[in-house]
């Protein structure tokens, strides 16, 4: 019994080659295969067997040692640096030094730490949606228990309102209506039967016969046979979908870590190598020589770039979230600077996911209407787009009294948000009717008829002004069929062809009719209906895309990003969606069915042609992410509902809305918006690539400083000369760059053009060959003028303490004027000069903290420094900081000048 079970619920997820498929199978099979009994349910003995064999109807997210998730966030190559860094501190004794590093190793690990656990929390969010008491038949009596023992075989009750708590093969379905949206993505109401559905393969949103754990009824009523519990249920799936997609290192953590281990391989080569060359001059002693090495190394090692990567980023994350993007781990900020692939869903996200009103079509022509919110003053125009008033039109004056009277919904105002109770379709009349007449219709009930699948339509009968009237609203072939039995003049081919034009455009279509009965009929089945029915007109129904979104879209796809739509909806319907907001090629389109056919290899070589993915399943998603990331794409990944947690998750940066969205897709993305707004990812972008140009400017200004430091200490080993620097002086320059003048380039504004230059290669890591040959010359410029005004001094016969502390300034004054060469691509004396303002507080603040360290008697105890006049203490370091200015600006000048020679041969 097990293993036919767990084959039959495989089958759920059209994985299998099996005979039949669950919904293939009449009453007399489904007893058979869950040995039960459909009418008075499971027996006693057989309950506690299930109960052994199924277990309960749980979801339990596999669980990772809070120790374990801590100590691996240790596991990364610049954490190695900095723990070498710090332990040769700590073997100089600096231990102040060491205790900042020490901070910096423990901060990032907290950070990533805390990252984790909240993404984590997605897989208990999914616990939260299953419902905790339910309606059973057991042994022929109705029974409530606990849902958590349920076992598959149970018969479940369903009413309007409850939740279901495991999946369901029905059985019964009395007008039963559920709303799907969490697993297929769709903003409609799922219809339900009870017949088998003798089709193999069948999306998930078209598995009428099925309920699933953690979606809602809306309406109606039915009996359904568990045939799936806890972790084999389709919300089960998706736990484990979300458990098993590992989220990838980001692009900048990786190259971050690839760049780390090249340098830290060169300087303790270099260390090695030196140390082998004085050893062999015997210029000094072991000790000294080794001392000399382990400072070499100290100034060397870039210390300051995790921190201030992290600072950068930091900044990032706060631009964002003052525009409504929340992020939540520090590296996704640059990562969507990366992005060369966005994949939206399409409800809620591309669209408003509020199904509206946009046409009415009477006898009287064809109108369009703007504005059909609730809580809107709408706006009629007619065919000539001219802004008209509903009641010079008595078709549309009637219209709108049909839709008050036939519709349910209502709205309420909860955080300043209105929410729709009631069915999509009810609610889109619903506002129209308000929206136009700027009053809630008054219904004087005396009979209605719900909607039912068997005869297309719902109806009302109501007292108005003194009349009897049955009002009418359902399919339009329904309705123009019940009509034409009774009236065979009707126009039927006028109103098929406006309803065909109205489908043709992926809306919905809905006929609003109306009939005068006589005053003593009380119920509507007493009503010849269609014998006296006048249909007034017809209304074009549609989730209407964002209006923001087009202009984003247009953005992102100059700016070299491919957008995509994934979702749970119809082709066509999605189709012309997609046709509205201008995605590339919207004709290309493959459904989940389709993709089922290809292979991970076949899908990953197809999958940059489709445009469009419709009918899709959570796994589909995951899989379209994937094989997308096989062709090396950094992929953003948007979406709101349980069904798009795996993927947001695998994802290379998972987007969730923040006020439509499920609190699974939020716990699963890395980015939450606020305001649902798509437009926030395109300025995301922008913020990424910005992050992404100050952290590359921090990284290209620190490793030429730091190596010109280490340079000094080499160059004078191998010219078997007095180290100009002192260790301590080596540590201070570090440090106080780390506390200052590093730091200018989380406040450098965005660089023009920054969107027309397209997604960045990060294969190409985050420096090239050319940044590598600057670094080399700066460092070594550097270090020659420290080193050559250092002999300069101590060859005018002054004291090498004087020299020191000179030198000292000459390294500070020389980043502090190639700070100014890095922090833009334009010539220093431009407009761009005075941009970054707190640029210059900060280079206040680091000459202030050198006047300190050089004539207050203590730090130059520590430091060994002394109290130095102004030529040798400032104007000297001064001419030496404007020769690094001098000459970067001049190669600055001959690049661009090299460049635009190319652009114009």
């Amino acid at each position: 019994m097990s293993n036919s079970h767990e084959e039959k619920e495989s089958e759920i997820s059209n994985d299998d080659d099996h005979s039949q498929a669950i919904w293939q199978l009449n009453e007399q099979q489904i007893s058979q295969e869950f040995q039960t009994d459909l009418v008075i349910g499971l027996k006693k003995e057989s309950i506690q067997k299930h109960l052994t064999t199924f277990g309960l109807n749980e979801l339990l997210p596999v669980k990772e040692s809070w120790l374990k998730k801590l100590l691996k966030q240790f596991n990364n190559v610049i954490s190695y640096v900095l723990i070498i860094t710090a332990t040769i501190s700590l073997l100089l004794h600096h231990y102040p030094d060491a205790a900042v590093i020490g901070i910096v190793i423990i901060a990032n690990a907290l950070i990533g730490y805390f990252q984790e656990v909240s993404a984590a929390e997605a897989l208990s969010k999914l616990q939260a949606l299953l419902v905790k008491k339910t309606y059973v038949i057991r042994n022929n009596h109705k029974l409530v228990i606990q849902s958590k023992n349920l076992v598959p075989g149970d018969l479940v009750i369903l009413e309007a309102g409850n939740q279901v708590p495991a999946d369901l093969r029905l059985i019964s379905a009395d007008n039963l209506m559920i709303q799907e949206s969490i697993l297929t993505g769709e903003t409609d109401n799922a219809l339900k039967t009870e017949e088998p559905l003798n089709i193999k393969k069948i999306p998930l949103a078209e598995q009428t016969n099925l309920a699933f754990a953690g979606t809602s009824v809306t309406h109606g009523s039915g009996v359904g046979v568990v045939i799936a519990t806890g972790q084999k249920t389709q919300l089960g799936q998706i736990q484990k979908e979300v458990a098993t997609a590992k989220p990838k290192l980001t692009p900048l953590m990786k190259n971050l870590n690839r760049l780390g281990w090249q340098l830290s391989l060169a300087i303790v080569l270099v260390a090695i190598i030196i140390f082998t060359i004085g050893a062999w001059m015997n210029s000094y002693s072991l000790t000294v020589l080794l001392i000399a090495v382990v400072t070499m190394v100290v100034g060397s090692m870039p210390e300051g770039m995790p921190a201030s990567v992290s600072v950068v980023l930091a900044m990032g994350t706060r631009q964002l979230a003052q525009k409504g993007a929340i992020v939540k781990s520090l590296p996704a900020v640059e990562t969507l600077g990366a992005v060369d692939i966005v994949n939206s869903d399409k409800t809620g996200t591309l669209t408003k996911n509020e199904m509206l009103v946009t046409d009415i079509i009477t006898q009287d022509g064809h109108f369009q209407t703007e504005d059909t919110s609730y809580g809107q003053k709408a706006k009629l125009l007619d065919s000539q787009h001219n802004y008209v008033n509903f009641q010079e039109f008595s078709s549309i004056t009637k219209l709108l009294e049909i839709a008050g009277q036939t519709t349910d919904a209502v709205f309420n105002l909860k955080n300043n948000k209105w929410q729709l109770v009631g069915e999509p379709t009810d609610g889109a009349l619903s506002a129209l009717y308000q929206s136009l007449t700027a009053h809630t219709p008054q219904v004087h009930e005396v009979d209605s008829l719900p909607f039912d699948s068997s005869i297309r339509y719902s109806a009302r009968l109501a007292d108005v002004n003194t009349h009897r009237v049955l009002f009418v609203k359902g399919a339009p072939q329904t309705i123009f069929k019940l009509i034409r039995n009774y009236q065979p003049t009707f126009e039927t081919k006028f109103w098929q062809q406006k309803m065909k034009m109205l489908t043709s455009q992926g809306k919905r279509v809905v006929a609003l009719a109306y009939q005068n009965v006589k005053p003593t009929t009380e119920q509507i089945e007493h009503v010849s209906l269609g014998q006296q029915l006048i249909l007034v007109g017809l209304i074009g129904i549609i989730d209407p895309a964002r209006p923001e979104v087009a202009n984003s879209i247009q953005k992102l796809l100059s700016a070299g990003v491919d957008v995509k739509m994934i979702t749970g909806d119809d082709p066509d319907t999605a189709a012309k969606i997609a046709q509205a907001i201008g995605l590339k090629a919207p004709s290309n389109i493959i459904t989940g069915p389709q993709m089922d056919e290809l292979t991970d290899q076949q899908l990953a070589e197809k999958v940059d042609t489709f445009t469009i993915f419709a009918r899709t399943t959570p796994k589909d998603k995951l899989r379209i992410v994937k094989a997308q990331q096989a062709n090396r794409h950094v992929v953003a990944m948007t979406g709101d509902g349980v069904n798009d947690a795996p993927a947001l998750k695998q994802a290379d940066i998972g987007v969730a809305m923040g006020i439509k969205g499920t609190d699974v897709a939020k716990s699963a993305a890395d980015m939450v918006l606020a305001n649902d707004d798509f437009s926030t990812i395109e300025i995301a972008v922008r913020e990424g690539r910005h992050v992404f140009d100050n952290i590359r400017k921090s990284i290209r200004f620190l490793l030429p400083t730091s190596f010109a430091e280490g340079l000094i200490v080499v160059l004078s080993i191998l010219l078997d000369q007095q180290l100009p620097l002192y260790p301590t002086q080596l540590l201070w320059i570090n440090m106080v760059s780390a506390l200052t003048i590093q730091f200018a380039f989380i406040f450098e504004p965005i660089e023009e053009g920054i969107m027309q230059r397209g997604p960045r290669k990060t294969e190409h890591g985050i420096l090239t060959k050319k940044d590598f040959i600057e670094i080399a010359y700066v460092s070594l410029l550097i270090a020659s003028l420290g080193i050559g005004a250092y002999n300069w001094v101590v060859g005018a016969g002054l004291a090498p303490l004087i020299g020191s502390t000179m030198t000292l300034n000459i390294i500070i004054f020389g980043k502090i004027f190639y700070l100014f060469n890095i922090r833009t691509n334009h010539f220093i004396f431009s407009k761009y000069f005075f941009q970054n303002k707190v640029a210059f507080w900060i280079i206040g603040a680091l000459l202030l903290l050198q006047v300190f360290i050089i004539y207050t008697p203590f730090m130059q105890e520590i430091f060994h420094t002394t109290s130095i006049n102004l030529f040798w203490g400032w104007i000297i370091p001064l001419i030496s900081g404007a020769i690094v200015l001098l000459i970067t600006e001049t190669i600055k000048l001959f690049k661009q000048r090299l460049k635009q020679y190319s652009i114009a041969q």
